[in-house]
């Protein structure tokens, strides 16, 4: 009842708003069940957080009070030490007959008493009267001494009384205050988690975006990279085909230097597309992993968003309220909200930029060193057609000098056989004036004539066979020049036909015009 009583007494010194309070906080305390609130399945306190469900002296040290039970003042008399009384036998003179046990002989104890003491134990009676009665001096002292004591106890109860309805009114308005000020904190979290939430959302789509570009940028690059195999086979095969001419045909000419340009460019433009292939994958994986970040932060803003708004409407009079020991001991790990999108959607801006301007060059350059080239084998055949035209006009040229040296030769020894009659002539004359008698065997004009005549044949004849000779040998040399220019001719021909036919024949099925467009 006293506990009741006190309990009646303080709600009585309370204002109207703090008795609700005090009632209600009182009612739940009390109450044994709790209605759990969202988080409590899934909070991380440690065991600190002990939930605690009766009155709030088991919470912890900020709800103990100084004493053991609350309806006992506290008087100073818990620090009073016990002394034990001096030990000494039990005889029968401290012993009553009454309360003796029925195994114990002793004698009752006796005491001394002051009314019949005289009769007794008249000297006893007289000492213990002597060291036992006040004086009426001390008496009174005694009674002002207690009067002092109990004005002074009123009074600093009064005082403490004041101080405490005082305290509780301070503590009521900085308690209210505090949860004002709480829920104040509470609702400037709510909109400055909704504020991120939205921006994230926002940072994410756009993330999502730059990734599907940079995978249409990524397609394009294999795309061109794929593309710039065909002509790389294209120009190896005609450096292939072009190793197949024969002669002096097998000349290092601007053709082949283009070609071999044309080679160089596209491995070195294949290992551009390949290492930039590479950085975008590997932009791509940290654009996914800072979607997987984005997605999971906005995942726990939208808890931490839900577990704030039930905390916002929570009041003294919700359901599922209670006490959890320690729990302003619990320091979790608090992060500030960032994320490392802006940077990811720069990176694969830049990336994409890079992307499309290797990819434009290495067309530009590929498209011109096929251009080059294309236009070099067209040059080279152009060359060849006006020296196969001149070959052939030298032919023909040596097939009708061949055919007048053979006629020159043939008149040559018609020459040569028509002079034997006239040298049979005059040598005839000669033997037969050889054969004159006598005197008449003398050199006359007529004989010094015929021997020049003889002379004459035979140098004419020589001169003959030697023009003869060098007909011969011309024609020879002739010969061999048509035969030159001939093969030179086939040379001409076959380089002509595997420059224009075959290897322009592959670059003009190609359509890269159209290939590395993109």
């Amino acid at each position: 009842m006293l506990c009741w009583e006190g309990a009646s007494d303080y709600d009585a010194s309370l204002p109207d708003g703090s008795q609700a309070l005090h009632a209600n906080t009182f009612m739940h305390s009390s109450r044994k069940s709790s209605v759990p609130l969202p988080w409590s399945s899934t909070t991380h306190a440690t065991h600190n957080m002990e939930q605690i469900s009766g009155p709030p002296a088991k919470t912890g040290t900020f709800y103990q009070t100084p004493r053991s039970h609350p309806w006992r003042p506290t008087m100073g008399y818990e620090a009073v030490e016990v002394t034990p009384l001096h030990e000494q036998p039990i005889t029968n003179q401290l012993v009553a007959s009454s309360y003796s046990p029925s195994a114990m002989c002793s004698d009752p104890v006796t005491f001394p008493n002051l009314v019949t003491g005289f009769e007794r134990n008249p000297q006893h009676a007289a000492r213990a009267a002597l060291y036992t009665r006040y004086t009426p001096n001390e008496w009174t002292t005694s009674n002002v001494c207690t009067y002092a004591d109990a004005d002074k106890n009123r009074n600093y109860s009064e005082k403490v009384r004041s101080e405490a309805v005082r305290l509780m009114r301070e503590t009521d308005e900085k308690t209210s205050q505090g949860q004002r000020d709480a829920a104040r904190r509470l609702g400037e979290r709510i909109t400055d988690i909704t504020f991120w939430r939205n921006e994230l959302t926002t940072e994410l789509e756009k993330l999502i975006a730059e990734s599907a570009q940079l995978t249409d940028t990524k397609r394009n690059v294999q795309k061109a990279l794929q593309d710039l195999e065909p002509p790389l086979h294209i120009a190896q095969e005609c450096l292939y085909h072009r190793e197949s001419r024969k002669g002096i045909e097998l000349v290092h000419d601007h053709v082949e230097k283009s070609l071999l340009v044309e080679v160089d460019n596209l491995r070195a433009s294949q290992e551009k597309l390949s290492q930039l292939l590479a950085k975008i994958t590997k932009q791509l994986a940290d654009c996914r992993a800072a979607q997987h970040s984005l997605e999971d932060d906005i995942s726990h803003k939208e808890s931490a968003l839900g577990i704030d708004s039930i905390c916002h409407q929570l009041n003294n009079y919700s359901r599922g309220i209670n006490y959890y020991g320690g729990i302003e001991k619990y320091d979790p790990t608090v992060s500030t909200p960032g994320t490392c999108s802006h940077s990811e959607r720069s990176k694969s801006c830049q990336l994409r930029s890079d992307a499309e301007s290797l990819i434009n060059a290495v067309a530009t350059s590929v498209w011109d060193c096929w251009s080059n080239t294309n236009n070099a084998f067209n040059n080279r055949a152009s060359e060849m057609l006006e020296a196969k035209s001149k070959m052939q006009l030298h032919l023909h040229k040596t097939h009708q000098e061949i055919f007048d040296v053979e006629k020159h030769i043939e008149l040559l020894r018609k020459a040569i056989n028509d002079k034997s009659n006239p040298m049979k002539v005059a040598q005839t004359r000669l033997e037969a004036r050889a054969h004159r008698p006598g005197i008449e065997m003398c050199r006359d004009n007529a004989h010094l004539r015929l021997v020049e005549e003889v002379c004459t044949i035979q140098d004419s004849v020589a001169t003959l066979h030697r023009k003869l000779q060098e007909a011969e040998a011309q024609h020879q040399q002739l010969l061999r020049t048509k035969s030159q220019l001939e093969s030179n001719l086939k040379q001409k021909v076959d380089a002509l036909f595997i420059d224009r036919e075959k290897c322009m024949g592959l670059r003009r099925s190609f359509p890269v015009n159209n290939t590395i467009k993109y």
